[in-house]
């Protein structure tokens, strides 16, 4: 279900089905259950090339570089599904007050947005009920395989819903807060990246950090509501 940007970047997303999801916070040994409503996730993380054919007046070529864009923080990450939705002539789903200290979402919005970690746990998992979709080495980048490096989107094997590199090869940024009476602002991200050891990438692995952070293994893919 790909969509068709004004620059006719395609950018291909899968409908995922409802059901339901348990999560858990190692830190606190909290569990709980989340109803979800079907809805559409991408297939990658966004790619260098998407990334700047959204945000440049004069981008590179399309399909020159298809690596996740990392280094990229919440806020921008944000900001960028705005800019996105803008493109695709679609509603905006963030609105984004007071000097980006107050950013709400409308769930209810046709754009794009980031996805919640439940969806995120809920896609990566794709039916399964252990940590990892399928074998490390046959789904993943991760350090013993990546040569310490990024790697191209889709060269790794799919879940069985056909998401890619939702383990490995770059953290992803989420919409949640973590936990904000201890932590404040700081937001989730979830499935281990090139440079994190095999223990470090599930399906429920949970990180978090400011919506400032940074970083060259973080990047994020994005989800649409569906009515």
């Amino acid at each position: 279900m790909p969509a068709v940007l004004k620059n006719n970047y395609h950018y291909p997303m899968v409908k995922i089905p409802g059901g339901e999801i348990e999560l858990r916070d190692d830190r606190t040994k909290r569990t709980w259950k989340t109803e979800l409503k079907p809805f559409l996730l991408a297939q990658y993380p966004v790619t260098v090339d998407l990334y700047d054919a959204i945000t440049t007046i004069s981008p590179t070529s399309i399909d020159t570089n298809q690596t996740p864009v990392v280094n990229i923080s919440w806020h921008e990450a944000v900001s960028f599904c705005n800019l996105l939705s803008q493109q695709a002539g679609l509603n905006e789903c963030y609105s984004i007050r007071n000097n980006i200290e107050e950013i709400i979402c409308n769930w209810d919005a046709d754009g794009y947005r980031l996805p919640s970690e439940a969806e995120w746990q809920y896609a990566c998992k794709a039916g399964t009920t252990g940590y990892r979709y399928g074998e490390m080495d046959k789904i993943a980048w991760y350090s013993e395989n990546a040569n310490g490096q990024i790697h191209k989107v889709g060269q790794k094997q799919p879940n069985a819903w056909g998401l890619y590199d939702m383990i490995g090869n770059v953290w992803e940024w989420c919409w949640d807060l973590y936990d904000e009476k201890v932590y404040g602002s700081y937001r989730i991200f979830r499935g281990g990246s090139w440079a994190e050891e095999e223990r470090g990438c599930g399906a429920s692995c949970r990180r978090r950090s400011h919506p400032t952070f940074a970083i060259d293994d973080l990047g994020f893919r994005l989800a649409r509501s569906l009515k």
